[in-house]
C-alpha cells in the first residue's frame, strides 16, 4: 500500500505543478488587465508550507513506518477527492481569474458562482480538507495535525488580505 499511496502524492504533486502553470499563465492576463496583487508578504510563506506538505505525507509514511488503516484510509481517500472536486468547481467557476496569489482586477465583479453561490471561499474549505484527509489516507497524522495547524495560522493571515482586495476593488 506504500507504493501506492507515493503514487497518490505524486499524482497530487503533478497536479500542483499543473496548477502553478495554469496560475502564471491567468496572472500574466491579469496583469495586461490591470491587476493588483496584494500579501506578497505571506506568500513566501504559503509556497514552503504546501511544497513541505507533499514532502511530509510521503516521508512520515516511509520513516515511521505508518500503517495503512482501511477504516481511516477509505474515508479520508473518499475526503481528499472531495477536496479535489471541490478545488476544481472553484478554478473552473473563477476561470481566467484564478490564481495562488491575490490578484484583483478593479472593477471586476464578484464571481458568484458555482461554489461561490453557497461560500466565499471553497478553494480554502478545499485546501483545509486536503491538508487532514490527504496525510491520514496512510496514517500520517503528524503531517495531518502539523501542516493543518501550519494552514490555519497562513489562512487567517491572507483570508483578510483577500477580503480587503475584493472589498476595495470589487465591492
Amino acid at each position: 500500500m506504500v507504493r501506492l499511496y507515493l503514487a497518490f502524492i505524486a499524482v497530487i504533486a503533478v497536479e500542483r505543478v499543473v496548477e502553478l502553470v495554469v496560475s502564471r499563465s491567468n496572472a500574466a492576463w491579469a496583469g495586461k488587465h490591470g491587476a493588483i496583487e496584494y500579501g506578497q508578504d505571506h506568500f513566501a510563506w504559503m509556497k514552503a508550507a504546501h511544497a513541505s506538505f507533499l514532502v511530509a505525507c510521503p516521508l512520515e509514511v516511509v520513516v515511521f513506518d505508518r500503517p495503512f488503516v482501511p477504516l481511516l484510509g477509505y474515508p479520508m481517500l473518499a475526503l481528499a477527492v472531495l477536496a479535489q472536486v471541490i478545488r476544481y468547481w472553484a478554478v473552473v467557476s473563477l476561470g481566467r481569474r484564478w490564481n495562488v496569489r491575490v490578484l484583483v482586477i478593479p472593477g471586476m465583479p464578484l464571481v458568484k458562482s458555482g461554489p461561490y453561490r453557497f461560500m466565499r471561499h471553497p478553494n480554502y474549505l478545499a485546501v483545509i480538507l486536503e491538508g487532514l484527509a490527504v496525510p491520514l489516507v496512510h496514517s500520517a497524522w503528524i503531517t495531518a495535525v502539523g501542516f493543518s495547524a501550519l494552514n490555519a495560522w497562513l489562512l487567517s493571515i491572507r483570508i483578510p488580505i483577500e477580503e480587503r482586495a475584493l472589498l476595495e476593488h470589487a465591492g
